[in-house]
């Protein structure tokens, strides 16, 4: 069993060990799919190799509307099968893989025609609630208008005529992407970040393995292996290029865009999910905000770095106003954030209405590829494509058992909580703070709060970012596998959506607190200061754009932080 950090030492380590041993697997992608697939794959006791050209969760598995949910309007579209796998993944994250982590979250649905519509939202709710299996969230609640209006007395009178209030589950996307990937390199894989896979190699007719670039240094090695998983979500065209033969189904790129709005600008002991012409739009609990998203929009344009326009921006706005009492206005919003869902095409030309259903496809032997899925699906999915590369596997390989192994940080968790004053007062910390942290790492606090042995200052706020503290910083770059700022403000804290200055204010700090453990000088500090900035101000720039081309063009304009990436961004 290997170690579960992924700090400098074991990057280097990582390095030579992708360059000189034999793989069963390679998985290519460190969204949740890669790493889930790294996960079952290790767990199994094959031997893995996740490789990520950028930073885990560093596109559609950081920018999600962060839930666990079966997704209601799944059963709308008769998709029993894809609801009922995703409230059992629901369940067992909340109570066995990731109780630290995942949340239960309540949703006051507003009811707005008589007669008909509460039977029939009932209905569906009723197959909500026990489709999952054993639930550890309550069940609906009816309410009258005036219930509903006690819950969520931000709503318009006349928006509802009475609601029902259910629950689902949430999570911070990046942080469980980056602890899925951190539980695989706890039993064995090697995970490495910044690692671009330039090329396939193939051995007559299969692909035996991949030529990967360190991103970070411009060093190429290759990485032999009996089969590559291509987990690389709205990638998978670009990526099955590289291994010269044709893939068995397209992706297609689906914008969403949310907003994060402070928790007073919406007076509610609640979330909500909101019927739009197109869609649902939700208003979701998250810490100190609300998010409120979300888009859905076909995007063609560069896909590690999608764009919210200002029409995406009002058109959200537009939307959640006319059930509010006190409408949002554009000074109200403290962060935008856009990603791109990977969805199987050829079934509608309606993005909204494309399948959450993924596809495996074993596209030559050798190489297998996985698309589409919704992120609470993740584990399910990541077992199809280690099965459906077994065949390339010598011997027969165990079956999956990931429903079984809780994430890094879940064993104890429970415990902990409980002890939270006695671990406060040991460390001299505000009991809210540990409880804190104990929602981000779990059992792992201990070994996020030794760092701050005989550096106490380390255990004081961020300046301009006092959710957090400075030690999670130090903790990101020395076991989270920050290597860049924009991985610490962007993904291991969300201090990039979560205040108004979007992280410039903190972000020299930062820089400071990471350059102790990655070794940076004045000058990589200022460059990563500068490249950070110039990123905040392109994606400013670009949400006042009046369309997609505008907008790309304005957040394609700043600087990459990973220096060394050939990879084309563009379909």
């Amino acid at each position: 069993m290997g170690a579960a950090e992924l700090g400098p030492a074991d990057r280097e380590r990582s390095w030579q060990q992708l360059g000189s041993e034999q793989f069963d697997v390679v998985v290519i992608g460190g969204g949740v799919t890669g790493a889930g697939a790294a996960l079952d794959a290790a767990t199994r006791g094959l031997r893995v190799a996740l490789v990520e050209a950028r930073d885990l969760a560093s596109g559609t598995s950081s920018r999600s509307s962060k839930l666990f949910h079966g997704g209601l309007r799944y059963l709308e579209q008769l998709e029993f099968g894809l609801v009922r796998e995703a409230l059992r993944e629901r369940e067992l994250m909340l109570t066995r893989l990731a109780p630290h982590l995942v949340k239960p979250v309540s949703f006051l649905y507003p009811l707005t025609h008589r007669i008909w519509e509460r039977p029939y939202t009932a209905a569906g709710l009723m197959l909500y609630d026990t489709m999952g299996g054993a639930r550890s969230v309550p069940g609906q609640k009816h309410l009258t208008r005036a219930g509903a209006l006690r819950m969520v007395p931000a709503l318009k009178r006349d928006a509802l005529i009475g609601g029902i209030r259910y629950f689902d589950a949430q999570a911070d996307d990046a942080r469980h992407t980056m602890t899925v990937a951190r539980t695989a390199a706890h039993y064995g894989a090697v995970v490495r970040t910044s690692t671009q896979v330039i090329g396939m190699l193939r051995e007559s007719d299969r692909v035996c393995g991949v030529r990967v670039r360190d991103v970070e240094t411009g060093e190429e090695t290759e990485v032999q292996a009996h089969a590559v998983i291509n987990c690389t979500g709205v990638w998978t065209d670009a990526i099955q290029k590289l291994s010269g033969s044709r893939g068995r189904f397209r992706v297609r790129a689906s914008k969403g865009v949310h907003i994060v709005v402070p928790r007073d600008r919406i007076v509610s002991e609640s979330g909500m999910i909101l019927r739009t012409t197109k869609s649902v739009l939700f208003v979701i609990p998250w810490r100190n905000h609300w998010i409120v998203g979300t888009t859905d929009t076909d995007w063609n344009l560069d896909l590690a770095h999608p764009s919210a326009t200002k029409q995406d921006i009002d058109y959200i706005l537009d939307q959640v106003n006319t059930v509010l009492a006190t409408p949002l206005t554009k000074d109200d919003i403290e962060g935008v954030y856009a990603g791109l869902r990977p969805l199987l095409s050829g079934e509608s030309d309606d993005t909204s209405k494309l399948s959450r259903e993924h596809a495996v496809a074993r596209v030559s032997p050798g190489l297998v590829a996985i698309a589409g899925g919704k992120y609470t699906t993740y584990r399910v999915m990541a077992a199809d494509a280690i099965n459906a590369a077994a065949v390339d596997l010598p011997g027969r390989i165990a079956p999956s058992i990931t429903d079984k192994v809780p994430l890094v940080g879940a064993d104890g968790y429970h415990a902990l909580v409980n002890q939270a004053d006695q671990l406060a007062t040991k460390h001299g910390l505000h009991p809210y703070r540990v409880r804190h942290l104990l929602d981000r790492y779990g059992s792992l606090v201990h070994e996020v709060l030794a760092e701050a042995d005989g550096k106490p200052e380390l255990l004081r706020p961020v300046p301009g970012a006092p959710d957090y503290l400075q030690i999670e910083v130090v903790y990101a770059a020395s076991h989270e596998g920050a290597l860049h700022l924009e991985d610490v403000l962007t993904r291991r804290t969300r201090i990039s959506i979560e205040y108004p200055h979007r992280g410039v204010e903190c972000a020299e700090k930062v820089a400071e607190l990471m350059a102790g453990v990655l070794g940076w000088n004045d000058k990589t500090i200022k460059r990563e200061v500068e490249v950070y900035t110039a990123r905040v101000e392109a994606e400013r720039d670009s949400q006042t754009q009046p369309d997609d081309q505008a907008a790309d063009a304005k957040r394609t304009a700043a600087p990459e932080a990973r220096q060394q990436m050939l990879e084309p961004t563009s379909k």
